[in-house]
């Protein structure tokens, strides 16, 4: 019967250090960044590992009224801040996959993040 209660003690202790490591994992993930770009690099924006917006840039040359197809229309604007918002939050994504997959061993364990 000892040896059911050190199993689980082994197993406590491995849940303990998974759940430091996820720890960790979180804050390196907030510390990070990754850069989404569109339109050749005309706009860019900056995330962090949790998908949290930090910048947007957008190249001068954007602003002015022929590029953003005559009249002031925004739209094609709108559409390349959002193309670079999709690109770092996918950025983003793997990012936080890489790293909690080396956490759980490749499991895929949901709620884990």
């Amino acid at each position: 019967m000892s040896g059911t209660f050190g199993e689980m003690g082994n197993l406590l202790k491995q849940a303990q250090k998974m759940q430091r490591d996820l720890e960790l994992a979180r804050e390196e993930l907030k510390n990070a960044r990754v850069t989404g770009t569109a339109g050749g690099g005309v706009v860019s924006l900056d995330a962090d590992g949790d998908g949290q917006v930090l910048a947007v840039r957008i190249q001068p040359s954007m602003l002015g009224s022929a590029a953003l197809g005559g009249a002031g229309d925004p739209s094609l604007l709108e559409d390349l801040v959002l193309a670079a918002a999709r690109d770092a939050f996918a950025k983003a994504a793997v990012l936080r996959q890489e790293r909690l997959s080396r956490i759980s061993g490749g499991l895929n364990l949901p709620g884990l993040y």
